[in-house]
């Protein structure tokens, strides 16, 4: 068989794509975020299109004020940085920054001044981070449509994931007053001073260098012992103590193998959510209504940019619904559904195991059912939450469990908080290339998330995978989890309640619930959507807009409609 080649245009247009994270970096910075924007940004140029980007709010020098360079080109992208911008990226650290955020006539004559540097026919802005909100109603007046596709809640929430303290979910910002407390944030000015005299140590001397002197200070702060460390009263237990077998075996947290983790080095459980919290974000029109501060200004201003451009594409229905009711106009949002080349990957690589068109597990098997998390440490994935879950789990069910846990950025006390448990398996943060190698090694996907996820793609990478998938009833995910004919491709549990959690896992052991196989997950999973089918989709949308554009004169009100 040959191999495939990519589509091509037979319409070649320049696209401006923006953002905050460098594209080469993909998953690695901005996350999903960026990883669907260089994969999109590939595909496009692959097709035929021209295709250039511009970052912004990450990267400063020493010289005065912000200006635009090109670097160096990325697998057919023309690649250029917005660099000493006033607002940085990302949005959380400039949540201090507020006013400048809302308007800035520097960076934003900047940008218009690029666009028209490179001919740009459409702009697909996948964050403005980085940038401020009146970048994309000057964007259009000027001809150039523009499409926003949201991956986050950044243009209504300076923290991003609409989570107030990164701990629970923000039903009512007080009109911008919560805002003023949500987060602990730095001086914008002295960020941007830190950067520029840090960025431009590491352009001199190289990354290196700098690297090894910003580890051995956070070594010297925090390598110091404490002053008096607690006794290992497991020590010296040895493995002939029948105490050893009797608490294994005892029902609920105890530990018989463990280190202890300390609480202020775990993220604090998160509140338990009602299983109708997506219906009551969807229902609080009104809370939108006030505003008391310039964070609620920035709120009323986030809408109006996002009312000023041709079209919103967010990934999920869930994600435009909020923002309509935070009051987005429905006529300007359509959702466009991910597709990515590694999800393709793992679908192939699902289809051509053995067992695609049967069951992986049930409680005659003699392995035990293998569950996976797939994510980061970061409060919002909740891991927490699965830790506490594991822990609950009554001890003749959890010996019938392999977790395994692949999480970045640093997973050291998670490893201590379940090292009582020789279930848990962590491996690390995972590669990309090398998700479709872990198809055959897990039954279950894990999405504990305590955010009203989007699109995650942890959770569309484990349906591409043929997985059932228990995950938060919150956010996005409900849309992909359905039942047809008495087969679910998944299980719903209200956000940040560890016990529910516990008790989901415990019916797929017991048999309660049963496993189908990874055809059946294929076969009744809506909105599964290719890489191929997404590229074409998305150039189909700026066809669409570029032809509207031109069939109008250039009149259009920088108002909220």
């Amino acid at each position: 068989m040959s191999a495939a080649t990519p589509p091509q245009t037979d319409q070649p247009r320049t696209i401006a794509l923006l953002g905050w994270a460098a594209l080469s970096k993909q998953a690695e910075e901005g996350s999903g975020y960026n990883l669907n924007a260089s994969e999109l940004a590939i595909g496009l140029a692959q097709a035929g299109h021209r295709v250039h980007y511009l970052g912004s709010g990450l990267r400063y020098s020493l010289r005065p004020g912000p200006f635009v360079r090109e670097i160096k080109p990325w697998r057919g992208v023309r690649n250029f940085e917005l660099l000493n911008s006033p607002n940085l990226a990302p949005s959380a650290i400039n949540i201090r920054n507020v006013g400048v955020e809302r308007s800035c006539p520097a960076t934003t004559k900047l940008v218009l001044r690029w666009l028209s540097n490179i001919g740009a026919d459409i702009v697909h802005a996948h964050s403005t981070e980085g940038l401020s909100l009146d970048l994309i109603p000057a964007i259009e007046a000027t001809g150039i449509p523009v499409v926003v596709t949201t991956h986050n809640y950044s243009y209504v929430c300076p923290q991003v994931d609409l989570l107030h303290r990164e701990h629970e979910v923000c039903l009512d910002y007080d009109g911008g007053n919560r805002c003023a407390t949500c987060l602990e944030a730095p001086n914008p000015m002295q960020r941007r001073l830190k950067r520029r005299l840090g960025q431009t140590a590491q352009r001199l001397v190289g990354h290196a260098i700098t690297g090894h002197a910003r580890a051995s200070a956070k070594h010297i702060v925090l390598s110091r012992p404490p002053e008096s460390a607690p006794i290992d009263e497991l020590r010296y237990l040895g493995y002939d103590n029948g105490a050893v077998e009797s608490a294994a075996n005892a029902e609920g947290p105890a530990s018989t193998y463990g280190v202890r983790a300390e609480p202020r080095e775990l993220p604090k459980p998160a509140p338990i959510l009602p299983s109708d919290t997506n219906e009551r974000v969807l229902a609080s029109k009104d809370v939108h209504l006030k505003i008391l501060n310039d964070y609620g200004r920035r709120r009323r201003d986030g809408i109006a940019a996002l009312n000023a451009a041709s079209l919103v594409t967010p990934p999920s229905d869930f994600l435009g619904r909020v923002h309509e009711s935070m009051g987005l106009d429905p006529m300007r949002r359509r959702t466009v559904r991910l597709g990515q080349p590694h999800f393709d990957r793992m679908h192939r690589a699902a289809i051509a195991q053995p067992g695609y068109d049967r069951t992986p597990w049930t409680p005659t098997s003699e392995r035990p059912l293998r569950l996976a998390f797939f994510g980061t440490v970061r409060p919002n994935k909740g891991l927490r939450v699965l830790a506490d879950a594991i822990a609950l789990l009554p001890a003749k069910i959890r010996q019938r469990c392999l977790f395994h846990i692949r999480a970045s950025g640093g997973d050291w006390a998670f490893r201590k908080l379940l090292s009582g448990y020789p279930q848990v398996q962590f491996a690390g943060a995972y590669d990309l290339l090398q998700r479709a190698a872990s198809v055959p090694e897990y039954d279950v996907g894990l999405l504990p998330h305590i955010w009203m996820e989007n699109s995650p793609l942890v959770l569309l990478e484990h349906l591409h995978a043929g997985k059932l998938v228990i995950t938060s009833q919150l956010g996005g995910p409900p849309e992909w989890i359905v039942e047809r004919q008495g087969t679910a491709n998944g299980l719903l549990f209200p956000s940040g309640d560890a016990q529910a959690l516990s008790d989901a896992i415990a019916s797929l052991v017991r048999g309660e619930v049963s496993l189908p196989s990874a055809k059946a997950i294929h076969d009744i999973t809506p909105y599964l959507t290719s890489y191929p089918a997404h590229l074409v989709q998305v150039q189909s949308i700026y066809e669409e807009l570029i032809e509207a554009k031109a069939s109008r004169p250039i009149d259009k009100t920088l108002e909220p409609a």
